[in-house]
């Protein structure tokens, strides 16, 4: 399944032009090299996406569902 569809699907991300803004900007990491949106995600990936201020890290499932492994926020309080 193409990432961008697989985020939308799974619900991570609400509409799949977005996912494909995200994985064009860089946001989308795996193995800390950039994701394209047509990148074929596979069961056992590990994810990480930065996603406004909180970076969410989570894995694929044999049937293509997450667990999420971590959720990291990022306060910006200057």
């Amino acid at each position: 399944m193409r990432l961008d569809k697989f985020l939308k699907v799974n619900r991570i991300i609400k509409r799949r032009t977005v996912a494909n803004e995200l994985a064009k900007a860089g946001k989308i990491l795996k193995n800390e090299k950039t994701l394209k949106p047509s990148y074929e995600v596979k069961p056992g990936d590990i994810i990480s996406i930065i996603l406004y201020n909180k970076k969410i890290i989570f894995k694929v499932t044999d049937n293509y569902k997450i667990e999420i492994i971590n959720e990291i926020f990022n306060d910006n309080k200057d």
